[in-house]
């Protein structure tokens, strides 16, 4: 008889942040597995399975272990950091599943806060019209590809989270994305970098797109860069859905 397996989303990593069915479901969990700093955000009491942590780039054979030990009658919990089926494991634990066709376990996902939503709180509501999220990383998917990706969604006049921007030794996505959006938006556009949204080290940085090059980024730090309707007041980002662009 088959498993179950849930892909948790465990949101920003702080335990305040993970949401009620999160909590349901990593407590009952026989066995939890996961990036291993995302289970050592986990506190022992709330999450007291069986913990097999892997590295990073290990992402695949995290999917196909989880959903092999829920198949053969283990309940699992796949842990994804912010929310699973947004840059998380949820797609690669479907895939997993689907491969095993009638053996394949139940499958439940839960939902968690992702970064996005994580920086859009601590900058106020800069998202809270049409905003786009992509990912500068460059690993997985052609540099060619990401830099056009960027182009295109500079030229829209939407808010833009632009997830993984820099490492020590990947910068130029991060030099292209600051390129295209300096070319296509009004310099005085706020934008921002917030790094550890909700954990230790958090950091916050607010500045405007003709600064966008002084901005400290890493793999832990989302920029979110506003729309020709975005603000900024006593502190805060906030884009307004009923105000006409470039009042």
């Amino acid at each position: 008889m088959s498993g179950r397996l849930a892909v948790v989303g465990i949101g920003p990593g702080a335990p305040d942040q993970l949401t009620g069915a999160a909590v349901e479901e990593l407590g009952a969990a026989e066995v939890l597995i996961g990036y291993g700093p995302y289970l050592e955000r986990l506190p022992g009491p709330l999450a007291p399975g069986r913990r097999e942590a892997s590295g990073l780039g290990d992402e695949r054979e995290r999917a196909r272990r989880a959903v092999h030990q829920a198949a053969d009658g283990a309940r699992v919990a796949l842990v994804s950091g912010g929310d699973a089926g947004i840059y998380g494991m949820a797609a690669l634990a479907i895939d997993e599943a689907a491969a095993l066709g009638e053996s394949a376990p139940a499958l439940v996902m839960v939902p968690g806060v992702t970064a996005a939503s994580a920086a859009g709180a601590l900058l106020g509501a800069p998202l809270a019209v049409d905003f786009a999220c992509l990912s500068l990383s460059d690993l997985l998917i052609p540099r060619a590809e990401v830099v056009a990706r960027v182009e295109a969604l500079a030229a829209v006049d939407i808010a833009l989270v632009l997830y993984n921007p820099a490492s020590r030794s990947r910068r130029r996505p991060w030099e292209a994305a600051v390129s295209a959006l300096q070319r296509h938006r009004a310099p005085g556009t706020p934008a921002a970098a917030v790094r550890r949204a909700y954990r230790d080290g958090q950091a916050v940085e607010l500045s405007d797109v003709a600064g966008l090059a002084s901005l400290s980024v890493d793999m832990e730090t989302v920029v979110v860069v506003g729309s020709s309707r975005t603000r900024r007041a006593a502190g805060w980002l906030y884009t307004l859905r009923d105000e006409a662009p470039g009042r």
